[in-house]
């Protein structure tokens, strides 16, 4: 036996080894020990496997600021939940069985749409990633749901045999297989978790509407923050980058070596970098279905080539040509760049198109980053 805690909440786990099939005699993975503080947890179920955590319906403020941070990236590669089996309302043997990952935004976006159902939830282990990225790295897979439906001990739980995934969770789990190693049915429930009431209501069917899904100008400009967030350290390096350039050219040319004439012309040619960034952080996933082509490397290229040609408009005779010559190169790198980080996010492209276009663009992308900086660095001193 092993014990683990998390948040406050302390777990007896049993042996973490890799399970086939469901085993009558396995003991559930969860038996809870202190939820003090856990604000998401609202009691005990008592079960004929042992307790089960009974989980809040409504978000709180530690939840909504919790999300906050995990946008900014602030403690993201944390923000989980543990693995194991939970209750929703007061389900019994005959409610259903939903699945979801233990990413906390996932787990709160779930849970949020259940208020007044009773119904088992059922949190695989997928390294606090979420469904869609989960199920295409395959830790949402088949093994983990047939795992976890053995060592929380389901098939003694309910009368049932049929669990509920996400669609999106469709790409990494083989249903036949699940059916095989544990003996439950996969069932897909809708894209969105809100219509997931409807679903159960007309008896686990889905209409159109809901196998489509959205991407709408909020959920293409989800991931901005965390974008932003993680560009802070290279453009910070780059502006360092700028600074050490300006004062190397000032001392080969004797002039005098001032700070703040220094940082000024520093942020005055940082400024053209920096805007690159919001360009393919903000620009390229909200304008994402009106820009040309289907690469988002390319999409991000476009705009990136814009700006340089606006910003050389705005600056006319201010740069020399190896400078200017530096932004052509850079500026729509940088783009290019930042729109491939969404090809993961988005319903534009496949697994297979993204690896196509990464094994394309990102080259192209580093050789033309690395002539812009040779320029960039001539322009200094030539």
């Amino acid at each position: 036996m092993s014990k683990a805690s998390h948040k406050g909440i302390k777990l007896q786990v049993v042996d973490d080894r890799p399970l086939t099939p469901c085993c009558p005699g396995e003991q559930p993975a969860v038996s809870p020990v202190n939820i003090s503080e856990a604000n998401w947890v609202v009691g005990q179920l008592e079960t004929n496997t042992g307790p089960v955590y009974r989980v809040a319906t409504a978000l709180d403020r530690s939840d909504l600021w919790g999300a906050v941070k995990a946008r900014w990236g602030v403690g993201r590669m944390n923000y989980t939940v543990p693995p194991g089996l939970y209750a929703i309302g007061a389900p019994d043997e005959n409610a259903a069985v939903l699945v979801s990952a233990n990413y906390k935004l996932s787990f709160d976006s779930l849970r949020r749409e259940l208020s007044g159902l009773n119904l088992w939830l059922l949190v695989l282990d997928t390294n606090g990633i979420n469904v869609w990225c989960a199920a295409g790295k395959g830790s949402f897979g088949t093994a983990e749901v047939a795992r976890m439906v053995g060592r929380t001990g389901l098939a003694r739980l309910v009368s049932h045999r049929t669990l509920i995934l996400p669609q999106l969770a469709a790409p990494g789990v083989a249903a036949h297989e699940v059916r095989r190693r544990c003996g439950f049915n996969v069932v897909y429930g809708p894209v969105r978790a809100a219509d997931l009431p409807a679903f159960l209501r007309a008896g686990n069917k889905a209409d159109a509407a809901m196998r489509r899904p959205s991407f709408t100008l909020r959920d293409r400009l989800v991931l901005t923050p965390l974008e932003l967030t993680s560009l802070i350290k290279p453009l910070s390096g780059f502006a360092l980058f700028l600074f050490l350039l300006n004062l190397s050219a000032a001392l080969l040319k004797g002039n005098p070596l001032a700070l703040l004439p220094l940082l000024g012309h520093t942020i005055d040619h940082l400024v053209p970098f920096v805007v690159a960034v919001l360009v393919g952080a903000v620009l390229v996933p909200a304008l994402l279905p009106y820009l040309p082509g289907r690469a988002l490397a390319w999409k991000g290229l476009v705009l990136g080539v814009l700006w340089a040609f606006a910003y050389t408009a705005l600056t006319p005779g201010a740069e020399s040509w190896l400078r200017n010559t530096a932004h052509f190169l850079i500026i729509p790198s940088i783009t290019a760049f930042i729109g491939l980080n969404f090809t993961g996010s988005t319903t534009y492209t496949s697994l297979s198109d993204v690896i196509k276009e990464t094994k394309i663009a990102f080259p192209l992308i580093a050789m033309a980053a690395g002539l812009g900086l040779i320029a960039l660095v001539a322009a200094y001193f030539v």
